[in-house]
């Protein structure tokens, strides 16, 4: 025979008529199914812990002699119990079996309560593999455990049953539990809605209370509640609180009332029934203009909203608003409500003025006071212009920073900037521009900006890039090699550098008042000019720097010229002749390429806006200093500048010799070859050599004068260095 275990649900019988709440009965242990000969503890219990009074006991709805708070059963049947101050509990069946095998669900089960099941033998020891179903389907996942657990949600009066493996004399055996169906019991009855006064006058506060109760076993249960008129929600929506305050009721919030209340985990949710309240009329009063945002003063583009309202009022409310010298209403509205309000989006300069509302429920109109709005407007973003003097700022040069904002309230601070430094400030009383005016130095190139506030939020001017040219210094001029006495056949290095000055600075270099060449620097610092020196170079040396804003001239360097002995030089002058004679064509060609290809470049010195002046222009400085052997080198070298090819002619090897050698330097220049000796003019890849053979006849042609001849000529080689010949200097 099949067990059903009963927990009744708790029906709404206790409606909303102000019964006591209902007794309940807890067991120890906590199981309503037992074997028999066990003993199970009823403890009756209502909201009052302990209890007291008289107990009723009721076995099978016969009364029980029974009148203490606790009582042992040991026979199956249904209970109940009541105290003095509570009424009848739910009835609790609790079964004994006889059976080898039971299944047993925890009690009391609530609302939102998870079941625990055990699936218990007589013989715990003797039985293994219990599996525990749901209306004949295995639950999964809880293979042989001793108990499960199921949410309440899901019992759906289901039926449960567990089996298990029984071993015997005879081997094992399955038992088979009977099934039981769990129901359960209500965790607080539906809401009571109460309303305090009951027929309010319009204008006074109601309170709303929303009441229920939880079974002492559950008291720890919080609830919340909310509150409706109709299908609206009142005050902040869900609170802890069961209590409303309305502080003023109107006519029109004559409605039906209802509150719900659910535990705050949702498992549990539960409405109250509709209370209909109604509202008494009274008259208008109290008519109130407001306006947002508060304190009347608005910026332009901001919305303005003007909120008429009424303390008191009953029936439908005409509202109109008006502003004061017009006749024109701004607008009207009838509409059963104690305020109503008027924007007025994107208010403007014009919007100004002093505004009053007005309002009628057939009494006639009740005007507000007046109320004043202003308006500002907040300062448009800036323009930053700079006026100079000239067209390229120089330092010296005073220019004038000007702001303006085309748009703004006065009175308008203007604050200038110089990168993120700020330069000083101008205040304009009436609006429109400030100016500032500056000093140029050097250090005043870069970006410079304006702002402008009027209190309504400051506005930034874009940048403006400012270039200040800053004229170039005396530049000072150095000789290269600067520990040897420079002789014939020498490369004399002449670097001229101004420590100051915008570039690009153009470099002219002069002996004795004659301009040898030029150099660009277009980034700055120094450039080089090197001279290869064939006829005695001493004499006074100096350089002139110009970037455009002026010539500025070197102090003269004195150079002191070794002279060669009187063979060298003859063999040296036939040395060259023979040479220039021999490749004069490949000379020419060579000069007219290298100069074509430099001006491709180059494009011209003016061409490309680099600064040229005339050398006359740095003619006889006033300074001289000697050249000394020993002078300190150039502190720092610059980016190479492009120059023309310039092929430079000299002997190699002028000896007695049957052979004489003409060599031609084609020096470009390079990094490597301004930042190094020109003696090791081998070691750089901007130098090309080229050899010519010239054959020199000998008086006796035996055999003893060549071989001596041949001799002589080995030693020579001997004593000069190979010079590498480029393979490009010999394509030109």
């Amino acid at each position: 025979m099949h067990l059903w275990l009963l927990l009744l649900i708790l029906a709404p019988g206790r409606e909303q008529s102000g019964l006591a709440p209902k007794a309940f009965i807890h067991l120890t242990p906590p199981w309503s199914v037992n074997f028999n000969g066990e003993k199970v503890t009823l403890t009756c219990r209502d909201s009052n812990s302990p209890t007291r009074g008289d107990i009723s006991w009721y076995y099978n709805d016969n009364l029980l002699k029974e009148e203490s708070g606790e009582i042992q059963i040991m026979k199956t049947g249904y209970y109940k119990c009541k105290t003095k101050g509570s009424s009848l509990s739910d009835p609790v069946h609790v079964r004994f079996s006889s059976d080898w095998l039971i299944l047993q669900a925890s009690h009391p089960v609530f609302e939102g309560d998870y079941v625990y099941l055990r699936c218990r033998g007589r013989k715990e020891e003797d039985i293994s593999e219990k599996i525990y179903y749901k209306d004949g389907e295995e639950l999964g996942g809880n293979y042989n455990s001793d108990s499960i657990t199921i949410n309440s949600d899901s019992l759906d009066n289901s039926k449960y049953h567990c089996t298990a493996s029984r071993r015997g004399f005879w081997g094992s055996r399955k038992e088979t539990s009977k099934p039981i169906q769990i129901q359960v019991q209500e965790l607080f009855p539906p809401p009571v809605l109460t309303a305090s006064p009951s027929q309010p006058i319009e204008g006074s506060p109601m309170t709303l209370k929303c009441e229920t109760w939880l079974p002492p076993e559950k008291s720890y249960i919080q609830l919340q509640f909310c509150f409706f008129r109709e299908d609206q929600a009142l005050g902040s929506g869900w609170s802890s609180s069961s209590g409303l305050q309305i502080p003023a009721i109107w006519s029109e919030d004559s409605r039906s009332y209802w509150c719900q209340a659910e535990t705050v985990t949702h498992s549990t949710m539960k409405r109250s029934l509709k209370s209909q309240i109604r509202v008494q009329r009274v008259p208008v009063s109290d008519v109130n203009l407001e306006i947002q945002p508060p304190g009347g003063k608005l910026i332009e583009g901001e919305n303005l909203v003007l909120i008429c309202s009424v303390t008191k009022g009953t029936g439908t409310i005409t509202f109109s608003w008006h502003r004061e010298g017009t006749i024109r209403i701004l607008e009207k509205k009838t509409q059963r409500s104690l305020s109503a309000e008027l924007q007025i989006p994107t208010v403007k300069e014009s919007d100004a003025g002093r505004y009053y509302c007005a309002a009628d429920n057939i009494h006639g109109p009740i005007l507000s006071t007046l109320i004043t709005i202003t308006v500002r407007i907040p300062v448009s973003r800036p323009v930053l212009t700079i006026r100079a003097p000239r067209a390229q700022a120089v330092v010296g040069d005073v220019v004038e920073l000007r702001c303006e904002a085309w748009r703004g309230s006065p009175p308008i601070l203007y604050q200038f900037y110089h990168e993120v430094a700020t330069l000083g400030s101008s205040s304009a009383p009436s609006g429109r521009a400030a100016s500032f005016n500056l000093s140029l130095t050097a250090d005043h190139s870069g970006n410079y900006s304006c702002e402008a506030d009027n209190g309504l939020g400051a506005q930034h001017s874009d940048k403006v890039i400012l270039s200040v040219t800053v004229p170039v210094s005396r530049p000072v001029l150095t000789l290269n090699p600067a520990g040897t006495q420079p002789v014939v056949g020498d490369v004399l290095e002449l670097r001229c550098e101004a420590q100051r000055g915008s570039p690009p600075i153009l470099y002219w270099f002069y002996h004795d008042n004659v301009a040898l060449g030029k150099s660009l620097a277009p980034f700055g610092g120094g450039a080089s000019f090197n001279l290869f020196l064939m006829a005695q170079p001493s004499g006074n040396y100096f350089c002139g720097a110009n970037n455009g804003l002026g010539v500025q001239c070197s102090e003269v360097v004195r150079l002191n010229f070794t002279v060669p002995s009187r063979s060298k030089i003859i063999l040296i002058t036939v040395g060259v002749i023979s040479g220039l004679l021999i490749i004069l064509v490949l000379a020419a060609t060579a000069a007219l390429v290298c100069k074509f290809k430099t001006q491709r470049k180059s494009g011209g010195l003016s061409a490309t806006g680099i600064p040229s002046y005339s050398p006359n222009e740095c003619q006889g400085p006033s300074l001289s200093k000697p050249f000394r052997t020993g002078t300190q080198e150039p502190t720092h070298s610059e980016p190479p500048v492009l120059m023309d090819l310039q092929p430079v002619y000299s002997n190699v090897n002028p000896g007695d010799s049957g052979l004489v050698y003409s060599e031609i330097w084609s020096i470009q220049r390079t990094k490597e070859n301004l930042a190094n000796s020109p003696r090791m003019h081998q070691e750089h890849e901007g130098l090309t050599v080229i050899y010519s053979e010239l054959k020199k006849s000998h008086p006796d042609d035996s055999a003893s004068q060549a071989r001596s001849s041949d001799r002589a000529h080995d030693d020579d080689r001997e004593n000069y260095e190979n010079v590498p010949c480029a393979s490009s200097a010999l394509g030109h």
